[in-house]
């Protein structure tokens, strides 16, 4: 068995140094498949229409827990990790939409589902619109929480953004919590200490660093202008979401991609920032089902 002082620093869990596998094993609480020989870990909740729930960047899928238990009441929900998150696997890849949506697509052949609503935030979303566009008849709807896609000039000042980042590099707690408090949750009062470390457990394993840097080294976030336009031209029901406070991806871009999106509602939440979803469950959990429900019977 591993020595713990290996892995523990003045009492204190030290980032990016703990072992996947003794991490899946203490905290996973779903289901692990096997795609293309690496693993995902997902949750899955509820009967009926699938809904699948993609995350955003330095998040896992417990990001939904204030939303999956309202909307398993009438769906089959399936929370997933993506690769590099959560518990699924660290191998090295090629960071990118397209990985990510090969995923997605693996995932739903190996489950046998023939179409589903996608759900994602942020970069989740991202992976949703490029998805859509490859396998449109795949997908009844799309639910976009402050989508990435559009060339985006973020509210958030260049140096500031590149001391949070140069920081996570260092592994320190300030740097996570910067980032918290400046690109996704408008009201910083409201990260607890137990939230937080539900939030970035996950960064405790060994290789996250690598791959959250990674992502971002890639920089494929803003690349997606293209299928944007191409998702404008398919009939898929798309509900936008955003928080008005929003300084990583500027609100403005929901109103242009609303534009392009015929058959799409845009939503603004007042309260919130990067996050709405948790950061206004209540309101977003009630127009999230009115969307999935709507022309559908349960």
């Amino acid at each position: 068995m591993n020595n713990p002082e290996i892995y523990v620093m003045n009492n204190k869990i030290r980032w990016n140094s703990q072992p996947l596998d003794m991490w899946r094993t203490k905290y996973a609480s779903g289901k692990f498949i096997d795609l293309d020989g690496h693993l995902t870990h997902y949750v899955d909740k509820g009967e009926g229409h699938p809904v699948i729930l993609l995350h955003g960047w330095f998040h896992d899928s417990q990001m939904w827990n204030k939303n999956i238990n309202v909307i398993a009441q009438e769906f089959k929900v399936y929370a997933i990790d993506l690769w590099g998150f959560g518990y699924s696997t660290r191998e090295i890849m090629d960071w990118g939409y397209q990985l990510y949506a090969h995923q997605l697509e693996a995932f739903i052949e190996k489950l046998g589902i023939k179409q589903a609503s996608l759900v994602g935030q942020s970069f989740g979303a991202g992976i949703s619109i490029l998805f859509c566009t490859q396998h449109p008849e795949m997908v009844s709807k799309l639910a976009l929480v402050s989508p990435a896609g559009l060339p985006n000039s973020s509210s958030l000042g260049e140096t500031e953004l590149q001391r949070a980042l140069k920081q996570l590099v260092l592994n320190d707690e300030e740097s996570r919590r910067l980032l918290l408090e400046t690109m996704f949750i408008h009201d910083s009062g409201s990260i607890s200490e137990d939230w937080f470390h539900e939030l970035t457990r996950f960064h405790e394993i060994e290789g996250t660093n690598e791959v959250l840097l990674g992502n971002l080294k890639n920089n494929f976030f803003d690349g997606l202008s293209r299928e944007i336009e191409e998702l404008g031209e398919i009939d898929v029901p798309t509900l936008l979401i955003w928080g008005l406070h929003d300084k990583s991806i500027n609100p403005e871009r929901g109103i242009k991609m609303h534009r392009i999106l015929k058959n799409s509602q845009l939503e603004i939440f007042k309260k919130s920032a990067h996050c709405a979803n948790y950061e206004e469950p209540e309101k977003f959990n009630r127009i999230i089902m009115r969307f999935l429900k709507k022309d559908h019977h349960c």
